[in-house]
This record gives structure tokens, sequence and C-alpha cells, in this order.
């Protein structure tokens, strides 16, 4: 059984997280991706990042740690075979890097497994310090010689953020994402082949929590 958004969380969880997600990615706004249509250009180099304000994975404690998911997506989104490096906060322990690699590859089932099993091959796994922020819309996402985004949600004429929800496809299963722009979408990791730099493309931000019951 799966939980998402409106789930209290279950003491028998596999894993229960709760977050922030900063994406941003080469297609113009808004993505393609997320409605199941081809990216623009054909492939789409994004990085989404997730930020764990507090959650367990197999009664590890996670809370505070970050994942980002380096992907080349090679076609249409849901065709899978993404080329992925994920990069893991360095303050993990050993114990929290294995639960949290283990939860992102999609071994442990659940909303998470629905997105990694889009992945064809996982070319790396880097810890690295990564500063990841949400506030009031905007969002910013530092890890030190490798990646630099920066973005800013669009919002309605009552000043909330712009949202879409029951999307065919999302890194945030369950929950609403914030449709935004980024300002500066940048990646440095030339031994996976991945590296590129774009302005003023597409971005999403969001509030998410998951939880699996297996």
């Amino acid at each position: 059984m799966t939980q998402t958004q409106e789930a209290a969380p279950h003491a028998g969880a596999v894993y229960s997280l709760q977050g922030t997600l900063i994406e941003a990615c080469s297609c113009n706004v808004n993505c393609p991706c997320w409605i199941g249509e081809d990216p623009d250009g054909g492939e789409c180099y994004a990085i989404a990042a997730w930020h764990i304000d507090s959650g367990q994975v197999t009664g590890i404690d996670v809370s505070g740690r970050s994942v980002v998911a380096i992907t080349h997506i090679p076609g249409n989104v849901l065709a899978g075979n993404w080329e992925v490096v994920l990069l893991v906060d360095d303050h993990t322990s050993a114990e929290q890097r294995d639960a949290l690699v283990k939860v992102f590859s999609g071994q442990l089932g659940g909303p998470l497994a629905d997105f990694a099993q889009l992945i064809g091959t996982v070319k790396g796994v880097e810890l690295v310090p990564i500063s990841h922020q949400v506030r009031g819309g905007t969002g910013t996402l530092r890890i030190p010689g490798v990646v630099e985004a920066e973005m800013e949600s669009y919002r309605g004429p009552d000043g909330s953020v712009t949202t879409l929800q029951n999307s065919v496809f999302s890194t945030v299963p369950g929950s609403p994402a914030w449709i935004a722009k980024a300002s500066m979408n940048r990646v440095h990791l030339p031994q996976y082949g991945l590296s590129w730099e774009y302005e003023g493309r597409n971005a999403i931000q969001s509030e998410w929590k998951m939880e699996h019951v297996g």
C-alpha cells in the first residue's frame, strides 16, 4: 500500500519522508515532460534535488539530508533509459547513505520506485556538500564546483504560487508542483559527460510528502 500527500505517518512504513524539491532542466517553461510530451529539443538535461526535512527509511533517521539526481533523459520521459548521477549529502553516515540510495533508486518500492523505474543507468554515486533552500517560492541549490541553480515560482493574481497537479509524470508523486523559472542552471560533471549551463529555462519546486507501507 502506498500513501502520499494527505496520509498520516504509519508506524510500519518502509519509508516516510517529507521535505522540499528543487528541479531545473533544459526545457523551456513549462517542461513538457511533466505532461508526458517529448522534451524540447528531443532530450532533457535535468537537476532534481530532494531535501528531507524529516523522515526515516527502514527505521533509519534521514532528517536533514539531501539527494540530487543529475539526469540525461534521451527522449520521452516515460520511455525511460535515463542516465543518472546521484549526489548524496556528504554529512550522511554510511547507514544513511545506503538507505537513501536504496529508496531513491527504487529498491524499496512505493512512489519513489514508480519514478526510479525510468532510470536506465546510474553512472555514479558521489558524496558532496549540498546547500538546498526553498523559501517563499524562491529556490537555490549549490554544490561547490558541481551545481548551481536559482529559481523563482510563478504566481497567480492573489500572490500564491502557480501549481501543477495530477500530471502524468512527477518527481514528487502525490504532491503539487510549483511551476517556476530558473535564472541559473549550471552543472559541471565532465567525468560523466554531464555538463551544461542554461538561463531562463524550466524549473519546478515543491513541498512534498511520500510514504510507503510494505
